[in-house]
């Protein structure tokens, strides 16, 4: 790769120590303003030995503090998981899932965990069906408890800190539990989205804790404190998971979740004591000089973002220009295919069989590349027939997957790595409150119809199964198995978009990680090609429609957080897009 192009900044460690005091005596100065759509140009930074990217300035304080007191990566996701819980609740949180993708360097191998919720026992295949056997719109579903999947984060991450963590667990929790007593200032994105969500106010805890008592939202830099959720911390930290998971936190959340007057819920006391995280195999696949890992099922993102680069490996993308119209019509058609394969294969391989060996093979994708015509889009994609299966015998799955998420990178001085992406799904998930944090929405991931002419959907609902998600938390490596980088990004099924963009930038256009995260994004989930609006991709719609596109301008709200190996050590991107921040030493 080429040598970054864009000025390296050093952040030190007095740096992030003025952050994190900020943080903490004086807020209304540490939460960075929002991003402009017209994507600012941000410095990349670097630095020698660990790197900590996040959506959030104190998260990412929380996290490089971990680091410097001796913790792993995973210590530091921990903390900056636990802060973006308090500060950017719209996105993730305890209440929701994850996916976490870690890199151990002294064994040399990539681990997959899986923190994803479940479908509770009780969930039926028609519980997203109105009386006459329809789907019901999105929101009679979201709003309320039938939505809410059991939550995984915490028990996610209790696994990963067992099996890699260095630092005590308690201890990963102060900088959370101290921000949530203190205090933090609401930043202009979050009291944005407060203000024009119609349905947050409707619950009576939410609304107290969002909203004055004239019902008009916190405003940007006002202070916010949640001392419930500071003490549900505090009790998680000092007891352990099974303080979430049992006792009277499940309770109140099963009580919350049972009480919606009109949408019930059907999450049990037992579902939540029973839920168990997993480690999974991760899928890797080989793209010119690299090795790229992603998630596997229940995820689509993975299996998805690999498919792509395996069709694209058997053009010359290099030779096209970034922003450029053979460059979004290459790029918009390949992902066409990869996702009429995802509509159609992808669900929780613990419940249908998920062709992954054959989706990826590399002969079933350089078939799949064949059918691109670099003069001619070809509108909708068909489903291929991968190799291990003689027929397409599953029903295509369009659920709708909103951008409500948060992605994390890191790398620790060891050299270990984490790309975690967490998510309570829509913006503020169910919008139930339950003892300061948010309950989760991710039930809305499964197909609402259990089959299409008479055809199952692998997606659909059973008990106890995971929800498809398009969380593409990804790892990139040399042939010699050295890691190169990790990122990913938000955005509901556009994830897997936003990330196979920034790989084409820094490993087929050799831009470093921040010019990578920061060019315009752009793609097809098999509809419209898609276009990021007030950007230099806009001129290219006239050429694009000359080649058979139907083209939708719009917001593209990524979160793309990335870093990158430099020859002086660690290079960290940020998503102009979102108020993240890149930090090490």
């Amino acid at each position: 790769m080429k040598k970054p192009a864009i000025k390296a900044v050093r952040y030190s460690f007095a740096v992030l120590a003025a952050l994190l005091s900020l943080s903490l005596h004086a807020a209304d100065r540490t939460e960075a303003p929002e991003a402009a759509t017209g994507l600012q140009q941000q410095q990349a930074v670097v630095a020698k030995h660990a790197m900590v990217v996040a959506a959030n300035p104190l998260a990412v304080a929380a996290g490089v503090d971990m680091l410097r007191r001796g913790g792993s990566a995973v210590d530091a996701a921990i903390a900056v998981q636990m802060v973006l819980a308090l500060v950017e609740p719209q996105s993730s949180g305890v209440g929701g899932g994850s996916f976490l993708l870690y890199y151990r360097h002294d064994h040399n191998r990539v681990l997959a965990y899986d923190g994803r919720e479940t479908a509770p026992a009780a969930a039926t295949a028609d519980m997203f069906l109105d009386d006459t056997g329809l789907p019901v719109s999105f929101y009679q579903a979201v709003i309320g408890g039938k939505s809410v999947g059991v939550p995984g984060t915490l028990r996610m991450l209790a696994l990963a800190h067992a099996h890699q963590g260095k630092l005590p667990w308690r201890t990963l929790f102060g900088p959370a539990i101290k921000l949530a007593e203190r205090g933090f200032i609401v930043s202009p994105r979050l009291h944005a989205l407060i203000a024009r969500d119609k349905y947050l106010p409707l619950q009576a805890a939410a609304r107290a804790y969002f909203y004055h008592a004239d019902g008009t939202p916190l405003a940007a830099g006002e202070r916010l404190v949640n001392p419930q959720l500071a003490k549900v911390l505090r009790q998680v930290a000092q007891r352990g998971v099974k303080a979430f998971y049992t006792g009277k936190i499940a309770r109140d959340m099963v009580a919350t979740v049972h009480a919606h007057p009109t949408n019930p819920g059907r999450m049990s006391l037992a579902d939540l004591a029973g839920y168990r995280a997993k480690l999974r195999t991760p899928v890797c696949g080989g793209y010119r000089a690299y090795i790229v890992c992603g998630m596997p099922p229940p995820s689509s993102g993975g299996v998805a973002v690999l498919q792509i680069l395996g069709m694209l490996e058997s053009y010359d993308v290099a030779a096209m220009p970034p922003e450029s119209t053979a460059a979004v019509h290459l790029i918009s058609e390949a992902e066409r295919l990869a996702f009429a394969d995802r509509n159609v294969y992808l669900a929780d391989d613990d419940f249908v069989n998920v062709p992954v060996a054959g989706l990826l093979d590399k002969h079933y994708l350089q078939q799949r590349a064949s059918l691109i015509n670099p003069l001619h889009a070809m509108g909708v994609a068909e489903p291929g027939i991968p190799p291990g299966m003689t027929a397409i015998s599953q029903a295509e799955d369009n659920a709708l997957e909103l951008p409500s998420t948060s992605h994390i990178s890191i790398v620790d001085r060891w050299g270990n790595a984490v790309s975690m992406t967490s998510s309570i799904e829509d913006a503020f998930g169910s919008r139930h409150m339950v003892d300061g944090f948010l309950l989760n929405n991710e039930l809305t991931d499964f197909s609402f119809a259990p089959e299409q002419d008479g055809k199952l959907v692998a997606n659909r609902v059973q008990p106890g199964k995971r929800p498809r998600s398009s969380m593409a938390p990804t790892l990139i490596f040399d042939r010699q198995q050295q890691l190169v980088g990790a990122i990913g990004s938000p955005g509901g099924s556009s994830i897997i978009n936003y990330v196979t963009k920034a790989l084409v930038g820094v490993l087929d256009w050799h831009l470093d990680i921040q010019q990578a995260v920061a060019l315009p994004n752009f793609g097809s989930r098999n509809g419209p090609t898609e276009l990021e609006q007030n950007t230099a991709l806009e001129t290219l719609q006239p050429s694009l429609q000359s080649l058979g596109h139907t083209v939708k301008l719009g917001e593209a709200n990524s979160g793309l957080h990335g870093i990158m190996r430099v020859p002086d050590g660690w290079m960290g991107g940020v998503d102009p897009r979102r108020e993240g921040m890149a930090v090490g030493y």
